[in-house]
């Protein structure tokens, strides 16, 4: 009997553990929406719209690019070095870094990412008008495209 009662405490100890670890377990985070088109001149490359998708995990966050440029020749995996500037509303901006890509077929267009940021909570990102809002570095050469428009259907809003 003694060892049916310890039996029955601990499960019950265990239990009221696990529940109040759930009860303090952080919400999870959210950016909506998750996928905004706007358009960009990347000048000499091309231009057109760029597909962005983007993450969040706390603080950290990811953006995918997928852009209307195209590359002449062949690129391999995780070769391209980019930089994503994002407007922030109520000032300044937000920066995502990487050299993340998948190999990209010669003709074919340019994705890039993840890149990583930091955002905080209520961030709300959007086009960058101020300079170049992307930069790619591509065997050397680097492109620089201007966005053209504000994203749709609207910024993304971290929570």
């Amino acid at each position: 009997m003694r060892g049916s009662r310890l039996g029955i405490g601990t499960a019950v100890a265990a239990g009221a553990l696990a529940a109040t670890t759930l009860a303090i377990a952080p919400a999870a985070q959210a950016v909506t929406p998750t996928l905004a088109r706007a358009q960009y001149d990347c000048g000499f490359w091309g231009g057109g719209t760029g597909e962005l998708t983007a993450t969040q995990n706390g603080t950290s966050a990811t953006i995918t690019v997928r852009s209307a440029v195209r590359t002449p020749v062949a690129v391999g995996a995780d070769t391209i070095n980019a930089r994503l500037v994002l407007s922030k509303a109520g000032g300044g901006t937000r920066v995502f870094t990487g050299q993340r890509n998948p190999a990209i077929p010669a003709q074919s267009a340019v994705t890039i990412g993840p890149l990583t940021g930091t955002v905080a909570s209520g961030d709300r990102l959007n086009s960058y008008f101020g300079g170049p809002a992307l930069t790619m570095t591509i065997f050397g050469v680097t492109v620089t495209c201007d966005a053209l428009t504000s994203q749709t259907p609207g910024p993304f809003v971290f929570s």
